[in-house]
């Protein structure tokens, strides 16, 4: 355990051994690691814990430099806990180099769902403060997880708090993916109304793109279909505006048209999954319960919506939150990972990740912020859950954005007074 102090925090490194299966303990394990942050001076103050749980899936907890708003409020009252879940960061992480080693990493992978990460915090609780519950924030796929928590293991948690992310109870990716193509879809009519000019300057890129190569600096060609993953950055508070920023810089100006080496760096941080490759991976597996495979269904459900199809004379409409299985073919992060992926989405029989009857008898107390325009968590899904939890306490706002409680400290403050009975 080592500790270190930078800009008033202090930071402590947790490593801890979890089962890789935590129902054949003795089957293998992994190492998993959480950094404890308490304000400078507050060390000893006896605060309680908060447990963080990052987006995603296969996303590393936020670093305490750049974390978002929600952390310097949280710390006035708590020590946080800012957990790598299982495959991420620090955690034994898993891409196409270390999964490469292992005999079946579609079975390895079957275990960095929501539950077995609940079932890591609740050994990491019992290592740092035994049978004492602890509080959770979960955002997005972090919301799934404390979903999770509230079926799983209640005995573990004094309070809940989510913000955009619950998760349906029972819906299959088709319906999942089916409602965020018509989310997105409006999504992209806003980011048009908002930038009129921009619809000329997507089409003339995608124009382009179809006669043209031109590479991304990992040396790929950059195809229209993955120019059109772009919207993914319409799902915040600034993504609207990072693209429009983004596509003024698409074309140099030289005689022959190309397209800017800073419109290919920017494009290569949006399309490339080498930071998050289980993102891609898992993206389908967080929703898969039952006997139906998820059989790619965000490529499948795709074609229900032909606004999303180039023809050239068809105006570019950008995709979400959505994995298609030709990023296994086009991102190198992804190409080693493609039979993986494939044995997922073919695989049938998942285990449930939520217990319907446990979260209708619930007593934790739980409030979840709901984005009414929240392009990656289904509105409307969302109450139908809120509706599930006894107890539990929605706000629905149209005030911010999916990433709101990272934008904004309010809606950490709001969410805190919400469990706490003070609204």
């Amino acid at each position: 355990m080592s500790t270190h102090r930078h800009d008033g925090l202090v930071c402590t490194d947790h490593f801890f051994d979890a089962p890789l299966d935590h129902d054949r303990p003795g089957g293998g394990s992994i190492r998993v690691y959480a950094r404890e942050v308490v304000a400078a001076g507050r060390e000893n103050a006896g605060l309680p814990r908060l447990l963080w749980l990052q987006g995603g899936p296969g996303i590393l907890a936020e670093r305490p430099n750049a974390a978002g708003a929600w952390l310097r409020r949280a710390l006035r009252n708590h020590r946080v806990v800012l957990l790598d879940q299982r495959g991420t960061g620090r955690s034994t992480p898993a891409d196409r180099h270390s999964l490469a080693e292992l005999p079946d990493p579609a079975e390895y992978l079957t275990h960095f769902r929501a539950d077995s990460i609940v079932r890591d915090a609740e050994l990491l609780r019992r290592g740092l403060q035994g049978e004492e519950p602890w509080a959770v924030l979960g955002q997005s796929f972090g919301g799934f997880c404390t979903v999770g928590y509230l079926g799983l293991a209640p005995e573990g948690l004094t309070r809940a708090m989510i913000a955009g992310g619950l998760p349906s109870l029972t819906a299959h990716a088709d319906e999942v993916y089916r409602a965020a193509y018509r989310r997105t879809l409006r999504q992209n009519e806003r980011f048009f109304a908002r930038y009129p000019e921009d619809q000329h300057l997507a089409d003339a890129v995608a124009a382009h793109l179809a006669e043209n190569e031109e590479l991304l600096p990992g040396g790929e060609r950059l195809t229209v279909r993955r120019f059109q993953t772009a919207g993914l950055t319409f799902g915040t508070s600034r993504g609207f505006d990072s693209l429009h920023y983004l596509l003024e810089t698409a074309f140099t100006g030289g005689r022959r048209p190309r397209l800017s080496d800073a419109f290919l760096r920017g494009m290569d941080g949006i399309a490339s999954f080498a930071t998050a490759p289980l993102y891609a991976v898992l993206h389908e597996a967080v929703y898969a319960q039952g006997p139906r495979p998820t059989a790619w269904s965000a490529h499948r459900v795709r074609e229900e919506f032909p606004e999303f199809g180039y023809a050239g004379s068809r105006p570019v409409r950008f995709t979400g939150e959505m994995i298609y299985p030709w990023l296994f073919d086009e991102d190198p992060a992804l190409v080693p990972l493609k039979a993986t992926a494939e044995a997922l989405a073919a695989r049938t029989g998942w285990p449930a990740l939520y217990d319907p009857e446990r979260l209708a008898a619930n007593t934790v107390p739980t409030a979840a912020a709901v984005y009414y325009d929240d392009m990656f968590v289904d509105r409307e899904m969302s109450l139908e859950t809120a509706a599930a939890i006894r107890g539990l306490r929605p706000w629905v706002t149209n005030a911010h954005a999916h990433d709101g409680v990272k934008a904004d400290p309010a809606v950490f403050d709001r969410l805190e007074a919400m469990v706490g009975g003070e609204l």
